[in-house]
């Protein structure tokens, strides 16, 4: 039948299509995971992860050693911290994230806390919002390596300037990498075609960035 032949040739062009973009979008989250991008801009804003009765956990510690070490070279006046309570949790992300960079060194009244978002696209799109009442839009995002790519499109999707520098001394490493730029891929590539607002499950409809009925944020002392 030509009427199957065509369905199949049209089929197989189509697949072809999607293992090629999905393709070239591995190829360029594993480029943003080797990049580093560290440079002078106006706040570090850490990415959340687990954390352990406030206690950051291996992943969100080398994430803030290297956000304390950009700090200490003085390549921003302050650094951002985000995350709020997953189920159980009796601390924020960033409350533990806070209190690990003061034992650095790091003064309070350069740290700035989101201390709500659960998701990637949360976390920035608060953070996004306060730092845009400060008039603040240059930043430097310190999160895993796989997660550049995609942290950094959200980011341009929400109006920053922002740069990546993966923290280098992240527990997750080598062949363990492997599925989490496998999922990074997917993301991107979705996010790309329809919004990273929407692969998120934001709704359009939404007053703002990022309900700000729902998301907070907590300034240091020196606001």
């Amino acid at each position: 039948m030509p009427g199957l032949g065509l369905v199949v040739k049209l089929a197989s062009a189509l697949a072809a299509a999607v293992f090629l973009y999905l393709a070239v979008t591995f190829v360029q989250v594993w480029q943003a995971s080797r990049r580093d991008q560290a440079r002078q801009v106006e706040a570090i804003v850490v990415l959340g992860a687990a954390q352990y009765d406030g206690e950051p956990s291996p992943v969100l510690r080398a994430r803030l050693a290297h956000a304390a070490d950009l700090y200490d070279r003085g390549l921003a006046p302050r650094i951002v911290v985000t995350g709020g309570k997953q189920s159980g949790d009796r601390v924020t992300e960033a409350t533990a994230s806070a209190r690990y960079l003061a034992s650095r060194g790091v003064p309070d009244r350069a740290i700035l806390r989101e201390v709500k978002g659960r998701s990637s696209w949360q976390q920035l799109a608060a953070a996004s919002e306060f730092l845009e009442q400060r008039g603040i839009s240059r930043v430097l995002l310190v999160s895993d390596g796989f997660h550049a790519a995609r942290i950094a499109a959200i980011a341009d999707e929400l109006g920053l300037v922002a740069f990546t520098s993966p923290a280098p001394g992240s527990p997750i490493a080598g062949a363990e990498k492997l599925p989490y730029l496998g999922r990074e891929t997917l993301a991107v590539a979705a996010g790309r075609l329809i919004g990273f607002r929407r692969v998120a499950g934001i709704k359009t409809g939404s007053s703002g960035p990022a309900a700000p009925a729902d998301l907070r944020f907590v300034a240091g002392a020196a606001g």
